[in-house]
């Protein structure tokens, strides 16, 4: 039985670019270009939230540390540090490429009128 081929960091990240690409291919060509860079930092970061959540899910929010000889404890793991933050920017570079899509009133009229065409052709 033939296993499924994972596939590399790099890859992972051009396909969910690929994917976010087709998610705001709506964005107007005036502002496309400036968002590539939204959308490329995007993608760097679903992949890197993707690994952080797997790396938490198996290893906790916590770790031990030692200073010194005799000093133990434990504190919140970096890697939910980092998660933390990241998730945060991620929402806020989402939200900045939602704010470049077209209002959807501006596209509901163009419905409205195919819907209006297709019921006068039927009453023919």
């Amino acid at each position: 039985m033939a296993t499924k081929k994972e596939l590399t960091r790099e890859e992972r990240i051009t396909k969910e670019f690929n994917r976010l690409k087709k998610v705001f291919k709506d964005i107007p060509k005036d502002k496309k270009d400036t968002c590539i860079s939204l959308i490329k930092n995007a993608a760097f970061m679903t992949v890197t939230l993707e690994d952080l959540q797997k790396d938490i899910a198996e290893n906790g929010v916590v770790s031990e540390y030692q200073n010194g000889e005799n000093q133990w404890g434990t504190k919140k793991s970096p890697e939910s540090d980092v998660y933390n933050t990241m998730i945060k920017n991620h929402l806020s570079v989402i939200k900045q490429l939602c704010d470049q899509l077209p209002d959807v009133e501006s596209v509901q009229p163009a419905e409205d009128e195919l819907i209006a065409f297709v019921k006068r052709a039927g009453r023919k």
